[in-house]
């Protein structure tokens, strides 16, 4: 059984890094998704996935093949974490689509380079606000 999972540990994790390499940031994203579970297979896999009792201790003493907690606590955390990043990207992307209508990691280092859209060619030196400004406390 370890074999198994340890062989899809390493496919996962090679996939994730190949769809890392690519341009467009939608494979990126799915690469950092497919890469964060073949981590959480491989930290799984390691607390001892074949244990036949569940980690109960009682007065007796806890079973010799009982299973590792902490393991599937830690992977529990990470899939938590790991989706609300994964949601978070989406709804960048989503926005870099709406605004420049590419995902592409050419175009968004070129927009990263152009200077902003909405300042003013000649730009004015900020003044300071005086205490006779609307809203100001006297």
């Amino acid at each position: 059984m370890e074999i198994i999972l340890s062989i899809t540990v390493g496919l996962l994790v090679a996939i994730g890094i190949w769809m890392l390499l690519d341009r467009g940031l939608l494979r990126v994203v799915l690469g950092v998704v497919v890469l964060g579970n073949g981590v959480n297979l491989a930290v799984f896999t390691a607390g001892r996935v074949d244990g036949r009792a569940a980690a109960f201790v009682t007065e007796a003493g806890a079973p010799a093949l009982a299973v590792n907690p902490l393991p599937q606590a830690l992977v529990l955390t990470a899939i938590v974490i790991g989706f609300a990043l994964f949601v978070f990207a989406l709804a960048v992307l989503k926005r870099s689509w709406e605004l420049h209508g590419n995902v592409e990691t050419d175009r968004i280092t070129a927009v990263a380079e152009e200077p902003a859209p909405d300042l003013p060619a000649a730009a004015q030196p900020a003044t300071p606000a005086s205490g006779n400004a609307p809203g100001a406390r006297a």
